[in-house]
């Protein structure tokens, strides 16, 4: 896939410069030709004679290189990749991105590129999570900037969240996305998989036995097709795929945040099973057992996610998938539960234990739409994912 591919690196300043060290190696045994640009930040972090080494090309750091620019290098760098990734994307890179500043080499070779860019966002937590990040990150969507991570972990800060530069080889395998030629080039598509959990007290929590391997799946088969995928999971038991920009959440209320922050989108396929209720009052600390009996929970409902995005009255996308696990009347519950909830397709699947299907390797759907039901056989998951990808890419196609 990346053989003879020309990737432009840019290198920004933080401490996560050093994976990029790896993802030059990575990328040059895959066959690629990488071209990399430091930035003055990045060069506190790693030489340019060790990125020069790994990747047997010169580094590009100075905008203003007379050599070069006598025949306008920085444009010349800017048009002359397959793909333009930025590894690590730091706050301050990122708001020059979002802004159309070119105050650099790396800020004007993105602002002069026609070239499609991938980004590894890295930063401290509270940097990540800060309103003005949000919005740049909203922006860069917007402006077609595809994305990888960040993930969450410990900082060399001593905090933890969301901010960790992706790994290089899941970067190596968003790279692979993005330069994947398949019928969803182009497009932006949102996924959520497996359960959420909803706390009763620090050590409790309501959930349900989804194991997230259909979404997954899901994800998996569109990105083989080249879609860029958005994929928002809660604690699933099966590992999220490579090459998706990945969120993690734990509550339906997280994740209902986190798709409004990944829209736009061409297509949302809501495969997460989210928990209906959740406790009211969650305990702060841990509830005992005690002379006072039961402990008494007051429930109230979930956001409903599906039904949030499929009547958004500006944004909407152009396709919405919902899914419907049912244990009786499978195909009347669907078509009652598209109409309520306004999405354009439903793939109904009976999860009655005797199936084996909730938790299992197969499943047996029927693709609910306005022309009817179409029953699938039972099949693998993936090859259900397969299928579902192929008909997304078809109808988004007309």
């Amino acid at each position: 896939m990346l053989a003879s591919k020309r990737i432009l690196l840019i290198i920004g300043g933080g401490i996560a410069a050093f994976k990029a060290l790896d993802l030059i190696r990575r990328l040059r045994e895959r066959g690629a030709v990488v071209t990399p640009v430091l930035t003055r930040a990045g060069a506190e972090f790693v030489t340019p004679l060790s990125v020069s080494a790994l990747a047997g090309a010169k580094v590009y750091t100075d905008l203003f290189d007379l050599t070069d620019e006598a025949e306008m290098g920085h444009i010349q760098l800017s048009r002359s990749a397959d793909l333009i990734v930025v590894a690590p994307a730091t706050a301050d890179l990122m708001a020059k991105m979002a802004q159309g500043h070119a105050s650099d080499l790396a800020s004007t070779l993105l602002l002069a590129t026609d070239t499609p860019v991938l980004i590894a966002p890295a930063m401290n937590v509270r940097m990540w999570q800060h309103p003005a990040t949000q919005r740049n990150i909203a922006t860069l969507h917007g402006d077609g900037i595809a994305f990888t991570g960040p993930n969450d972990g410990d900082m060399a800060c001593g905090e933890h969240g969301p901010g960790r530069m992706a790994e290089p080889l899941e970067i190596v395998a968003a790279i692979d996305a993005a330069l994947a030629e398949g019928p969803l080039k182009g497009r932006r598509i949102l996924v959520t998989s497996g359960p959420t959990h909803e706390p009763i007290d620090p050590v409790r929590y309501i959930a349900n036995r989804s194991s997230g391997a259909q979404g997954t799946a899901i994800a998996r088969a569109l990105v083989r097709l080249g879609a860029e995928v958005v994929f928002v999971t809660g604690p699933a038991d099966t590992p999220p795929p490579d090459g998706v920009e990945l969120h993690r959440v734990q509550t339906a209320q997280q994740m209902l945040e986190a798709c409004h922050a990944a829209l736009p989108v061409d297509a949302a396929i809501c495969a997460a099973a989210v928990a209906d209720w959740h406790v009211k009052s969650a305990s702060t600390s841990k509830i005992k057992k005690g002379a006072g009996g039961l402990p008494q929970l007051e429930f109230a409902e979930n956001p409903d996610i599906l039904a949030t995005i499929a009547q958004l009255s500006a944004g909407r996308p152009a396709l919405v998938i919902g899914f419907a696990a049912e244990t009786n009347d499978v195909i009347q519950n669907a078509i009652a539960k598209r109409l309520r909830k306004g999405c354009d397709w439903i793939v109904a699947n009976d999860v009655s234990p005797e199936t084996g299907i909730m938790g299992g390797a197969d499943n047996e759907v029927a693709l609910i739409s306005d022309e009817g039901a179409d029953h699938w056989p039972r099949m693998s998951k993936a090859d259900v994912a397969n299928r579902l990808a192929a008909r997304i890419a078809e109808t988004l196609a007309k």
